[in-house]
């Protein structure tokens, strides 16, 4: 029935959106996101449930506008800055994390043409994925062997595997990443229709089960060198530190999920406790409502004010992301790009951590009837609980403690 009702809601607002003006600015994009994540919400769920390929949720975001949200207004995109896709990906996994993974994950490899390209390059692929309101998953995952690259002339030729590919299933372009024989690590940007990609299907988690992060196969894939990210004339163009800075951005978009779905569990289990929860009738101090109790309030509170402070210290961060990654490249500079890691690393492993804890005790303020499958809170502690074990924050407060005690900024790697 949920489940109905969501096709219906997506259908209309879809038709809905064709003909309204498109969103102008930042609170305007946001909202167009709310509008989004409220459809989501109708069955998420009933989807976390079964566990189903998101084409659907992906096109109501292609239909809302918010996959060109970074797309530049010439080429038909919203023109926004990464300041407002973190908002965005945050409205979009109150609802449904897995969704809001895919979109932030989305936005991370959609900019990155534009860091790892040539100039030339990065206005193609900026325009292509533009005008064609792409979506684009990832083959890339740095703990993996390697998927290799051979040279074959003209050419270049991708074989190999991934254990990871978030997003690829449901994905228009597929971003490659393998190494040359010399050792070069070389990038590309496929179409993912094609029969050298496919995918294994073996995603089963306890969480993050929309986000379509299973293993990849890439059989043969043939590209014209023109197409390697960053290289002319078979040679890999010089890097500096705007190259450097692909990690940070991308690792704060994952916090911008986490922070979704704090709010969500925060929001969807105050609603119950106001509606349903059933005030304790043994304690000697008895209130006629759940909503009266003294140690509900002071729950609510204390989980409030934690959210608050994860909220305040992502959105600080992400004004320094978006500062610095729309500005002329020449002007970031190593020392600048290791400041903002570090507060990218703070703010990650601290809405982990504030997560983790709102969505467990939100159980102690809904009461045991919230504990029944049908209400679905459990999946905002196993969305966060799965999708920060890719990254421990041990080793980001590590990264945190460094710098406040030997100002030690954390060297660019795959995670930083």
């Amino acid at each position: 029935m949920q489940n109905f009702k969501a096709e219906q809601a997506r259908a209309a607002a879809s038709q809905r959106w064709e003909t309204a003006q498109k969103p102008t600015g930042p609170e305007a994009w946001i909202n167009r996101a709310r509008e989004a994540s409220e459809i989501l919400k109708i069955d998420a769920v009933e989807r976390d449930a079964a566990g189903k390929s998101p084409f659907a949720e992906v096109q109501l975001l292609k239909d809302a506008g918010l996959v060109n949200l970074l797309g530049p207004h010439k080429y038909g995109g919203a023109g926004e800055t990464w300041q407002t896709s973190y908002k965005v990906t945050t409205e979009i996994s109150k609802a449904d994390a897995s969704i809001g993974h895919l979109l932030g994950n989305h936005y991370s490899w959609f900019w990155s043409s534009q860091i790892l390209g040539t100039p030339k390059q990065a206005e193609r692929w900026l325009r292509e994925f533009t005008e064609g309101n792409y979506y684009l998953g990832g083959a890339v995952n740095p703990r993996n062997a390697d998927m290799v690259v051979e040279d074959a002339g003209l050419d270049l030729i991708f074989n190999g595997e991934k254990f990871f590919s978030t997003g690829g299933v449901v994905s228009d372009i597929t971003v490659l990443e393998g190494v040359l024989k010399d050792g070069t690590h070389v990038f590309a940007y496929v179409p993912t229709k094609q029969p050298g990609i496919s995918f294994k299907g073996d995603w089963d988690v306890i969480g993050q089960r929309l986000t379509e992060s299973g293993g990849c196969v890439i059989r043969n894939v043939r590209i014209p060198w023109s197409e390697a990210a960053g290289f002319v004339d078979k040679t890999l163009t010089p890097r500096d530190a705007y190259h450097d800075f692909i990690l940070p951005p991308v690792q704060l978009q994952f916090a911008a999920v986490h922070l979704g779905a704090a709010i969500g569990a925060l929001e969807s289990a105050a609603e119950y406790t106001k509606t349903r929860t059933r005030a304790w009738p043994y304690g000697g101090d008895n209130k006629a409502k759940a909503a009266e109790e003294w140690y509900i309030l002071e729950g609510y509170g204390r989980l409030q004010a934690k959210v608050w402070a994860a909220e305040a210290l992502i959105d600080r961060t992400a004004e320094r992301v978006s500062e610095a990654i729309h500005a002329p490249r020449h002007e970031l500079t190593q020392a600048i790009r290791g400041r903002i890691a570090v507060q990218v690393a703070a703010s990650k492993a601290h809405v982990i951590e504030v997560t983790l804890e709102t969505a467990t005790k939100v159980f102690e303020y809904v009461g045991a009837s919230g504990s029944l499958s049908r209400y679905g809170f459990d999946r905002f502690w196993r969305n966060t609980r799965v999708h920060s074990l890719h990254d421990p924050i041990a080793y980001k407060f590590r990264e945190v403690g460094s710098w406040a005690l030997l100002k030690e900024a954390p060297e660019p790697s795959w995670y930083t």
